[in-house]
């Protein structure tokens, strides 16, 4: 044989197994996302790059994104985010959309990195926004958004905090430093590098952006500071909105969330486990100006991405993730023999239009084969349909886990599956 093609640096395969996963998954955030009155939605994978040098920030365009250009010549990226693209179809239709819009996609992004645990070159993500309000109350709905999904999930507040700071606050603070509106989004971007940078460096850094010691220094403190958040009106609304929305254990304020994208205005938030083991599971905030950037009409935004990776890991960590089984078949329909074929694949489709899912074998094996096979895709239940059950009109069910068996009508068989199926679940 020759060598076997690996599969691109960063990419993933998605076996049954992990894809009932990533299924389980979205099916959860479908679920959490539409009992808020959210719609889904998508938009290209590829997109111009110009859409994200605008407002995305250098670092995500220049080192981060998938870029390549096309026959004519334009360059186009394979998205690294979602928030642009939004945006962009907004602008499109900006006047004939109700307000508020509230939406949700989950589909695939790629970011060019250095692969490691946690962290893939190509990944699925969540994404989800409200757009037309400016009222604090959306920015505490999209947060608490993400904590019912988290509950959902089977993690708890004693698992996971989600961390909140606002860019008004910080933008005042870090003015009060002495820091110009036209160094400030370098100043967040270097807060936002905090935990990713060792002290010195991080010092460094911040001296080669042009900041005095006694700048760097009030940064410090500014970071240290847990309870600045009772002097601004907007993070004492939201927290207070959390509470009524019944998720206010979720939240901490933290004034070293800044969120690294240079298109955020208002509220920011981070969740992360408790232990800190792992990168950001979700992140996001408010928006105000980026439909505007792309040219259409000025409109409010809120919203957040989950990555589909991270938020595995910590589930596996904790011991919810659960055991899928990766085959959808209820019943397996075994083939007795060549010539009772017709009578298996009859009885195949009265299972299934009865709404069973009912998985046909496609050859006369030897029955100890045919359900061994089905014990191994963990097919709960097998139908055999021999001469003697020919016969007698009738087909032997047999129950896998249990070993049990019983005979029953060949036309009684869809509803004593069904009985069954229900029985197990």
């Amino acid at each position: 044989m020759g060598e076997i093609i690996r599969p691109v640096k960063g990419t993933r395969d998605f076996y049954p197994e992990l894809m009932a996963q990533r299924t389980w998954l979205y099916n959860h955030i479908r679920a959490v996302s539409e009992s808020y009155g959210y719609q889904e939605w998508e938009a290209p994978i590829i997109e111009a790059l110009e859409l994200y040098a605008a407002k995305s920030g250098e670092e995500l365009v220049k080192e981060q994104a998938f870029v390549f250009p096309d026959r004519g010549g334009a360059l186009l990226a394979l998205r690294p985010e979602l928030t642009p693209s939004l945006a962009r179809l907004i602008a499109q239709r900006a006047r004939e959309l109700p307000r508020p819009i509230r939406w949700w996609s989950f589909g695939p992004f790629w970011r060019y990195e250095r692969p490691q645990k946690g962290r893939t070159r190509e990944f699925f993500q969540w994404n989800i926004d409200l757009l037309g309000s400016a009222s604090i109350v959306a920015d505490a709905e999209i947060a608490s958004i993400g904590a019912r999904l988290l509950a959902a999930l089977g993690l708890t507040a004693q698992h996971i905090v989600i961390s909140v700071n606002s860019r008004r606050l910080m933008e005042t603070r870090v003015a009060e430093l002495g820091v110009g509106a036209e160094d400030r989004p370098k100043v967040f971007r270097l807060l936002d590098r905090l935990d990713k940078l060792p002290a010195d460096k991080w010092a460094a850094e911040g001296t080669q952006l042009g900041l005095s010691a006694q700048q760097l220094a009030g940064l410090q403190l500014l970071l240290q500071d847990r309870e600045q958040w009772r002097s601004s009106p907007e993070l004492t609304a939201f927290f207070d909105t959390c509470s009524a929305l019944g998720t206010r254990e979720w939240f901490d304020f933290d004034p070293t969330i800044v969120r690294g994208l240079d298109y955020y205005t208002g509220v920011v938030f981070e969740a992360r486990d408790r232990d800190g083991k792992f990168r950001a599971i979700l992140g996001g905030g408010r928006y105000d100006n980026l439909v505007a950037d792309v040219g259409g009409d000025p409109i409010t935004g809120v919203g957040f991405a989950m990555g589909d990776v991270v938020v595995q890991l910590v589930l596996e960590k904790y011991g919810v993730l659960p055991k899928l089984r990766a085959a959808p078949a209820d019943v397996l329909v075994t083939v007795f023999s060549a010539e009772l074929l017709p009578a298996s694949a009859a009885l195949a489709h009265a299972l299934r239009a009865a709404g069973l899912r009912a998985e046909l074998y496609p050859e006369a094996d030897k029955l100890a084969k045919q359900l061994k096979y089905a014990d191994r895709l963990a097919i709960p239940f097998a139908t055999v349909l021999g001469p003697d059950e020919i016969a007698q009109s009738n087909v032997t069910i047999k129950q896998l886990a249990s070993t049990t068996q019983l005979k029953c009508a060949l036309t009684a068989a869809p509803q004593a599956l069904l009985q069954l199926r229900a029985g197990a679940a």
